[in-house]
């Protein structure tokens, strides 16, 4: 019975994070995109995925590493999507650099971008409090709250940067995807109780 629980939970977060990426490769918008465009837009979607990975991962959820290991690996992952949101600026500066400059400074007109650079800022920001941790001397408590806080932020502003672009990412998978890792962001929290509840902090 666990081993037929691993193997579908295991699929179905292949078939969750898979489907979008073949989805947009399969998207006839790429005819009209040059290469450097097309692997900004393939890392914003794989930040997607690695976003529903991440709370997963927090949480102990996936059947097969330790709780420890998990945990371990959460930190990895994070690097890789830091990796994968700088990919997905780089490449659109080098293709359009005034709009990201516009993009940067609020003034573009258009509603995702400012949803983006939320996110990614607060990926930035969640790097470099993880980074500097043990150096600031965070309690605890005052860390988990932060990195929820910082986790919250990126998670909404992905899923409504992803869901206003009208790009190549199929809408009915793109908005399945956005809807399982605000669920599993939502549930991690949930469950390891990092928000402190009212009468402690009354």
């Amino acid at each position: 019975m666990t081993s037929v629980r691993a193997v579908l939970t295991w699929t179905a977060l292949a078939v969750a994070t898979a489907v979008p990426i073949g989805a947009a490769a399969a998207s006839p918008l790429l005819a009209w995109r040059a290469p450097v465009y097309i692997a900004a837009g393939f890392a914003g979607v794989a930040g997607l995925a690695l976003l529903l990975i991440q709370p997963l991962l927090i949480g102990g959820y996936l059947p097969g590493p330790s709780a420890e290991r998990a945990r371990r690996l959460h930190p990895w992952v994070g690097g890789l999507l830091v990796a994968a949101v700088v990919l997905h600026v780089a490449g659109l500066w080098i293709t359009s650099p005034q709009d990201v400059v516009d993009v940067l400074l609020f003034q573009s007109p258009t509603p995702f971008s400012v949803w983006g650079v939320i996110g990614m800022w607060a990926v930035f920001a969640a790097a470099l409090l993880a980074a500097l941790r043990r150096r600031l001397r965070l309690r605890p408590r005052v860390w988990r709250i932060t990195h929820a806080f910082l986790a919250v932020v990126i998670v909404v502003g992905s899923a409504a940067h992803a869901m206003l672009v009208e790009g190549t990412m199929e809408t009915i998978s793109k908005a399945a995807l956005c809807g399982l890792v605000l669920l599993a962001t939502t549930k991690v929290i949930a469950d390891l109780r990092i928000w402190p509840k009212r009468s402690a902090v009354r």
